[in-house]
């Protein structure tokens, strides 16, 4: 489990960090050369995900509630917009989804 969540952890630094590289680029004008290694980002994302041991949909639902609570995390704490008490449930309940969906026992 804590593999699996690690591999949740960087898929999500890759996908925001990617993500966020290209935004500055395309919305705040900076150099072209951040968007591109944005795009790289993102394909590294795509790549670390695969090494999830569940099933496609199962690890890409999951994988949807890490990157809600990631988000908010990357909002509060690189962009400076604190989150408010209904963004903590909201990334709370996302991250329950999280462990019911991948490690819950199954037969």
């Amino acid at each position: 489990m804590i593999k699996s969540l690690l591999y949740f952890f960087w898929a999500g630094l890759f996908e925001i960090g990617g993500g966020y590289l290209i935004w500055l680029c395309l919305r705040e004008g900076k150099p072209i050369c951040l968007g591109i290694l944005g795009g790289i980002f993102l394909a590294i994302y795509g790549v670390i995900a695969t090494q999830q041991p569940a099933n496609f949909g199962r690890v890409y639902a999951a994988y949807g509630g890490v990157f809600i609570a990631m988000a908010m995390l990357w909002g509060w704490k690189v962009d400076g917009v604190n989150p408010d008490r209904y963004d903590l449930i909201g990334a709370g309940l996302a991250l329950l989804s999280v462990f019911v969906i991948m490690y819950a026992p199954r037969r």
